[in-house]
């Protein structure tokens, strides 16, 4: 969702005069745009802002900090580093071009940290330029969730739904830059629930299937999911909607019913397996992928091996994986229970030994088949291109089979843990 955000300020500021630059000396403007889910989102923030200060020593630039760390550490960064110009919260951003005629006018701005999310869609500005064929589109923002590990309700404010006539406004502007696949994001993206031209509240299945209206459209994904929005009506349409990539991220945390409820995470580690066997059950053939939290405060011996049974039992395509960090703010930050550091180190690498096992098995299969490969760029090596199979896999063809934006059908000769070959 971060780069989405930052492409869409990118192509707000395009529209307002500036210019794309790679070289940080060149600039007038460096925003730097945070993620506050990683550990030491913080630290990282000051550390960037030191070695740009010191830039902004020497002429004359303004320096914006954007993003989840700005909504929730903005007065702190205000007082640590004063020589940043403003602070914008992830919703906010379309407030940029105005901010920065104010301070052109010698103005002082505050932190700009407002939730409303409906103003900064409704200001949504579209790029021109050409963008490849894959391209992010926000539906939905924001959490009702409320997941004890979890920044998001108050970094991103409450759930907010685009409608499907703004949605489908987005994709047909990028179809014309050249995108033939989008990728449908939310912090909980299968919550998403809009009107239709009828006044019918609809869910993202419905939507999907609008989306796949668009001839431009070739291909259709959506994440991040969560299990208590996982719906038949959705469930179904990854057998219905031939455009619709037969790939699944639906994170689940733990494998333990004990860890999963002091996460409230509002399901069981069998509730769980059974949307996934219904899932399977419609479209034998779709790619499973996770996400893991381990060493989450509370979490003993036997509960990380109901994770590991959970993973044995699903058999997963893809997977990411972390160690549990505390989140300042959140109610797992102040548990008395913190798992030691190098438990949590041991626990991950045992995790991940068998999920990148998995994901490899899954790999293997393709060796001697054809996968049909979205061509994204050129790759690392003369004559290489890059794509991604309709299962999420970015495939390496030492061959130049055809343009990108194509897709074709690829012979896979080798197979690794993250890719599959073409030689």
């Amino acid at each position: 969702m971060n780069f989405y955000d930052s492409e869409k300020m990118s192509d707000l500021l395009t529209n307002h005069g500036y210019e794309r630059t790679e070289v940080q000396d060149d600039a007038d403007l460096i925003i730097i745009n945070t993620c506050h889910i990683r550990e030491k989102a913080s630290e990282k923030l000051f550390s960037d802002l030191g070695r740009i200060k010191k830039l902004k020593d020497k002429k004359d630039i303004k320096l914006a900090v954007t993003g989840c760390v700005a909504q929730a550490e903005g007065d702190q960064i205000k007082s640590r580093a004063p020589y940043v110009d403003f602070i914008t919260g992830p919703q906010s951003y379309h407030r940029i071009p105005e901010t920065l005629r104010e301070l052109s006018l010698g103005k002082k701005v505050s932190p700009i940290l407002e939730f409303h999310p409906n103003e900064k869609f409704d200001n949504l500005e579209y790029g021109k330029e050409y963008k490849g064929p894959t391209s992010f589109v926000t539906i939905q923002e924001g959490c009702d969730k409320f997941c004890t590990f979890c920044v998001v309700p108050y970094t991103r404010g409450a759930e907010f739904s685009r409608s499907i006539s703004e949605i489908k406004d987005e994709i047909y502007s990028l179809t014309d830059q050249g995108v033939c696949e989008v990728t449908l994001l939310g912090q909980n993206v299968n919550s998403w629930h809009g009107l239709d031209t009828l006044g019918n509240e609809r869910g993202l299945a419905h939507l999907i299937s609008e989306i796949s209206s668009i001839e431009k459209i070739k291909r259709i994904r959506y994440t991040t999911s969560h299990p208590l929005d996982m719906d038949e009506e959705l469930i179904h349409a990854h057998k219905n909607i031939s455009k619709l990539m037969p790939y699944l991220h639906l994170p689940v945390q733990s494998g333990s019913d004990k860890i999963l409820n002091a996460m409230n995470r509002r399901h069981t580690a069998k509730e769980y397996i059974q949307i996934i066997d219904k899932i399977r059950k419609i479209n034998p053939n779709i790619a499973l992928s996770g996400d893991f939290i381990v060493g989450f405060p509370g979490e003993n011996d036997k509960d990380f091996e109901d994770t590991i049974d959970l993973i044995e039992n699903v058999q997963f395509a893809q997977s990411y994986s972390f160690k549990y960090s505390i989140r300042p703010g959140t109610p797992a930050s102040i548990l008395d229970t913190q798992v030691p550091e190098s438990t949590k180190k041991e626990r991950l690498s045992k995790l991940q030994k068998v999920l990148f096992s998995q994901q490899h098995k899954f790999n293997l299969k393709f060796i001697g088949n054809e996968v049909n490969v979205l061509i994204e760029k050129t790759g690392g090596r003369e004559n290489q291109i890059m794509g991604r199979s309709e299962y999420m896999q970015s495939v390496y063809i030492n061959d130049n089979v055809g343009s990108i934006g194509d897709i074709k059908k690829i012979k896979v000769t080798h197979a690794g843990q993250n890719s599959l070959k073409s030689l």
